[in-house]
């Protein structure tokens, strides 16, 4: 099958279109030929080499974790659904979106945690969800985001911190979210109050928020940690990053994963149906063939993207 591979660490002149094996369902294993798969900021992190304590890399690797594609073939022993229910057992030909345990940059890949896609649900915009959506639910669990409350994003045109400021007014809170002007009316128009990142940051927050700001959700890294911990008070306590890889120097939760797989499930089930009743939404503002992959991840890499990237196969 062709998939795009990497035999080493670097910049995006390492990946290269090739041919490996098709993946081979094991027992309770799927396969899904892939169709969609949204790039991430992950991506490049994982092809530097810098969140290797996280998710560590063996060579040749294939880049991508979320994607949407069709049921090709089904494992042994593979007769639960998502949920693990026999009776919503996952059939050849169905269509899914979620996690593969291979890589998405291929045109086949094994599933990790999938769900069924609504019909209603394009690949495109289904390829969009998983990993933002996951992230944005994970990180407010840590923080015990409440009705009522105010949140500080950082980062919140970018694609998780769309799903986030949609989530959060959602839930009842308001939001203060960081974005360069030209992001500002369109994050107004997500129900979040915009300020500008920059020198005199901490002015601009209190401004908007004289309430003060009950949790931060770092989805930037852009040296965004100290400013944060001053709105705070002075304490870390309700601060976690997802961007920062010096977040342990400032006293600052890292999250990186570790939500279990049926809750992983739940949430992707969850999203969709918000997706689908048009509550939820992340603009897909370009898609790439396969073999444009590199193009795609140096403007991943570049900033500043309003909404989701995604390679269409």
């Amino acid at each position: 099958m062709r998939a795009i591979i990497y035999n080493e660490f670097g910049g995006a002149e390492v990946l290269a279109l090739g041919h490996t094996d098709k993946p081979v369902p094991g027992p309770g294993e799927v396969r899904v030929k892939v169709v969609t798969v949204g790039v991430n900021p992950l991506d490049y992190k994982r092809r530097y080499g810098w969140v290797e304590q996280f998710y560590p890399t063996t060579f040749p690797a294939v880049p991508g974790l979320e994607f949407a594609g069709v049921v090709d073939a089904i494992g042994e022993a593979a007769d639960g659904g998502p949920d693990g229910d026999p009776a919503d057992a996952l059939a050849v030909g169905d269509e899914v979106f979620g996690w593969t345990s291979t890589g998405a940059y291929a045109e086949y890949a094994l599933a990790g945690d999938i769900v069924r896609k609504p019909a209603a649900l394009s690949f495109e915009a289904a390829a969009a969800l998983p990993v933002a959506g996951e992230t944005a639910q994970r990180v407010f669990d840590l923080l015990g985001l409440r009705e009522g409350e105010t949140l500080l994003l950082h980062g919140a045109a970018g694609a998780v911190g769309q799903v986030a400021v949609q989530l959060a007014v959602a839930l009842g809170a308001s939001v203060v979210g960081t974005a360069s002007p030209a992001n500002h009316d369109f994050l107004r128009s997500l129900g979040a109050v915009p300020v500008a990142y920059g020198a005199g940051l901490a002015e601009r927050v209190r401004a908007a928020a004289p309430q003060g700001v009950d949790a931060v959700f770092d989805a930037a890294g852009q040296d965004a940690l100290p400013v944060s911990i001053a709105l705070r008070g002075g304490t870390t306590d309700r601060i976690v990053t997802i961007a920062d890889m010096h977040a342990a120097d400032h006293g600052v939760v890292f999250s990186a994963g570790g939500t279990p797989p049926e809750k992983v499930r739940a949430v992707l089930a969850a999203h969709a149906r918000l997706a689908v009743e048009g509550r939820l939404a992340v603009p897909v503002v370009e898609t790439f063939a396969l073999a444009d992959a590199a193009k795609a991840q140096e403007l991943s890499e570049a900033g500043h993207v309003r909404g989701k990237l995604v390679i269409k196969l």
